[in-house]
């Protein structure tokens, strides 16, 4: 059972997601929060999987709520769930510690394969947001050097990471087993000194 938290101010939003979550098997709605101070304070002492986290929430934003809530629950795993695709947002969101960025258009089936992707240690994110990160660095300087360390197949591995490809989807086209893929991202982090799919995929495309 994924036990996951809900920070959004949108009361229907925050209904809907309450709803569909509490409804789907192997998934569990255990807080709903309006706004990040009220977060702030419970999730201190309660003890969710995944946190759903809205940016544009009255007074603190979700960016530095997420920021907030990592220096004080590094162990909680938190995936923002916004309507903006905007560069700066997404990069802040993930320069402040969240693990996952889909949009809130997404279908529920896909929603709930998210969370249960970053409940798991992935770092989902929309095909959309992914390609954004693509677009917007190139392969430069230091980077390069430490992306020399990497094999040829964990390169490929991480290209298809940085478009968005889950795992499963990763091992079809490469044709090899959902384990082998996780064992190369494994890999991956270690040589690239980072702990998450986002932070790879940055860390390998950012100058």
């Amino acid at each position: 059972m994924i036990k996951v938290a809900i920070v959004e101010d949108n009361d229907d939003i925050r209904d809907g997601l309450a709803m569909l979550i509490g409804g789907s098997e192997g998934y569990q709605c255990v807080a709903t929060y309006a706004n990040a101070e009220d977060a702030l304070a419970d999730l201190v002492k309660n003890t969710p999987d995944v946190v759903l986290m809205d940016i544009n929430l009255p007074r603190m934003s979700g960016i530095e709520c997420t920021r907030k809530l990592r220096q004080l629950r590094p162990d909680l795993s938190i995936m923002v769930l916004s309507a903006y695709d905007d560069d700066e947002k997404i990069f802040e969101s993930l320069k402040a510690g969240a693990q996952g960025y889909i949009l809130k258009k997404t279908p529920p089936a896909e929603l709930l394969e998210a969370i249960l992707e970053v409940h798991t240690g992935g770092s989902p994110m929309s095909s959309r947001i992914a390609r954004r990160v693509v677009q917007t660095f190139q392969v430069t300087g230091a980077s390069v050097d430490e992306r020399q360390h990497l094999s040829k197949r964990e390169n490929e591995i991480l290209s298809y990471l940085a478009k968005g490809y889950r795992y499963k989807a990763i091992a079809d086209t490469l044709s090899i087993s959902t384990e082998t893929v996780r064992t190369h991202l494994r890999n991956i982090y270690e040589k690239l000194h980072v702990h998450s799919r986002s932070e790879a995929v940055i860390k390998a495309f950012t100058k």
